[in-house]
């Protein structure tokens, strides 16, 4: 049997369950939920995979939401095919994980209905909370790239493009604890935690003047006071800092950090500063694998924008950028909008469930199962990607030990 004819019959299998793809993917999209709360989305994935007759490990990884599936041909080339299925609080599906899903579900059922024709192994993996909390990073700790050679996903955008700008980001939650006391009659009893944020937030503000182009600082407020008559003994703030990578961003985090101890000794409040477990990697796109995708993307009619030629600063991050520095990994950008469109917006929420975003998760299914049949079938392409991934893979290694280090920030300032 011929590579190319693996590749008909897969793209043949895609098509005969297109109504099972979108159907999967307009109900994830109806119904949006926040990271590790995907309950829903986790149980119609899996149930659709286990109507395939293919046996699903639910709860997999340390995650109650993430889900595992392996089959095919013992001693072949074991390709990881991902789906996300997290949403974004308030606008939904704006990032278009319903079609994340849906294509990684399709391209994975394709591959098995190949039977004994398909020339290596499947591990089809439900990865959670991507847009917070790094559900790929606990897979991975817990084993869920083991063994693997590859791993792959797509994700909507608003152009097709081989690879996603990503950089590295760490997240941070800050609390400060003042004192309340009436704000009229008796304000110097008080200790003012909102006036700690604000002043965090300006330092912060000031900061960004003398970053790199290509640091990134932002956030909101969480908290911030019961009542305009009450000082408020408790308020809060959440960021994200971003570098260009794990060894820029580390420096980086000790300069917001201390921008966050100027507000506890500016105001007296004592401060709790929450950084996340882990930080998000920048992506290491695999060149070889990333052209075999081009090129089966191609065939189907996606045309591609060179990355070159995206704005300065373009780029976001995701802890697909942590697999990627385990094993060789692509995650290109498939264009469901209009170009004014961007993810993270209400109005690409919509994008999400139309007939292009529709259209995204055949040809994104379609397009990995052919890139896995590539990595499968020829033993060259398989050892170029490899070799790619080798040569700087103990670059790769260091980030991973980096990206673990705690910051060691907590109770700053005083109450007293």
């Amino acid at each position: 049997m011929s590579l190319e004819q693996l590749k008909k019959d897969v793209c043949a299998a895609v098509d005969a369950m297109r109504a099972d793809i979108l159907g999967l993917s307009h109900a994830i999209h109806a119904e949006p939920e926040l990271a590790l709360e995907e309950f829903k989305a986790a149980e119609r994935l899996t149930g659709a995979v286990e109507s395939h007759g293919i046996k699903v490990q639910r709860e997999a990884f340390g995650l109650k939401t993430g889900y595992a599936a392996e089959f095919g041909k013992a001693g072949g080339a074991n390709i990881a095919i991902l789906s996300e299925y997290d949403a974004l609080p308030g606008i939904g599906h704006a990032c278009g994980h319903n079609i994340i899903a849906t294509a990684g579900y399709g391209a994975a059922m394709a591959l098995a209905k190949l039977n004994g024709r398909l020339p290596g192994r499947v591990r089809y993996l439900g990865t959670p909370a991507e847009e917070r909390y790094g559900g790929k990073e606990i897979m991975a700790r817990e084993g869920a790239f083991d063994g693997v050679d590859a791993a792959m996903m797509i994700h909507p955008s608003n152009e097709n493009l081989v690879t996603m700008p990503c950089i590295a980001i760490a997240e941070v939650e800050a609390i400060y604890h003042g004192r309340s006391a009436h704000a009229s009659a008796m304000p110097y009893r008080g200790l003012n935690a909102l006036d700690a944020v604000v002043t965090a937030y300006q330092a912060i503000a000031q900061l960004r003047q003398h970053i790199r182009n290509t640091d990134r600082i932002h956030g909101i407020i969480t908290e911030g006071g019961l009542a305009p008559n009450i000082v408020p003994e408790r308020a809060a703030c959440r960021f994200y800092v971003r570098a260009a990578d794990a060894n820029e961003l580390a420096p980086l985090k000790a300069r917001v950090q201390k921008c966050f101890e100027a507000g506890a000794l500016a105001t007296g409040c004592k401060l709790e500063a929450h950084w996340g477990d882990t930080d998000y990697l920048d992506l290491k796109t695999n060149w070889p694998m990333a052209e075999m995708y081009e090129s089966n993307a191609v065939v189907l009619g996606r045309e591609f924008l060179s990355v070159k030629d995206l704005p300065p600063g373009y780029a976001g991050s995701t802890d697909m950028g942590n697999v990627s520095h385990r094993v060789p990994s692509i995650h290109p950008m498939l264009g469901i909008a209009a170009g004014g469109v961007v993810i993270h917006n209400p109005e690409f929420t919509r994008f999400a469930a139309s007939p292009a975003g529709d259209q995204a998760a055949i040809d994104g299914a379609k397009s990995m199962a052919m890139t896995a049949l590539d990595l499968m079938f020829d033993a060259k392409k398989l050892a170029a990607t490899k070799a790619d991934f080798a040569a700087t893979a103990e670059l790769s290694r260091l980030a991973i030990e980096k990206s673990r280090e705690p910051m060691h920030a907590h109770g700053h300032g005083c109450c007293a």
